[in-house]
């Protein structure tokens, strides 16, 4: 059974948060609403951005992203470019096993293991309620964890329960 940072209250998601496909995010470029808006990253990892076309984001925190958009515009486009960048949606999570209405939902900042089950229609009455497993995005193997009110749920996270034996 693992533990560790699933554990442990993160005070932004933002800050640590690794962009992926499925995710969408709000470019501001200062003093220049043409540029600003909402993007999506698409299936290829990419971010079609206007001016500079495609950027890669997969894998990349926001903060890089809007760094390296930045950059780009400075070199030939705008002069001094001021750029934020944060997610406006996050990837949805999935959910499957023992509870009453598996599949894919959205994923709101803060989620907890106990909020992603009630999202889902809460229990069956053959779910095991002390343990769920989940497979981290972009992972091939899932992890073990206690069930607890503190246990963390990240975007794109696919979370099974299991069943319980009488």
């Amino acid at each position: 059974m693992s533990s560790g940072e699933r554990y442990q209250i993160a005070s932004d998601v933002n800050e640590t948060y690794i962009l992926g496909a499925g995710d969408k995010v709000r470019v501001t470029v200062f003093n220049e609403p043409n540029l600003s808006g909402e993007f999506a990253v698409g299936s290829d990892g990419t971010i079609s951005l206007p001016l500079v076309g495609d950027l890669v984001a997969q894998g990349k925190t926001t903060k890089l992203v809007a760094d390296e958009f930045a950059a780009k515009l400075a070199d030939g486009y705008i002069l001094k470019p001021s750029v934020a960048m944060e997610v406006s949606v996050y990837r949805p999570f999935f959910i499957l096993g023992e509870v009453e209405k598996p599949g894919q939902y959205p994923y709101a900042n803060g989620m907890t293991a106990l909020n992603a089950i009630a999202t889902a229609g809460g229990y069956t009455p053959r779910a095991k309620r002390t343990v769920v497993f989940i497979r981290k995005f972009g992972e091939a193997a899932e992890t073990e964890y206690e069930l607890t009110s503190s246990l963390r749920i990240l975007p794109g996270d696919t979370i099974r329960l299991g069943e319980r034996y009488f």
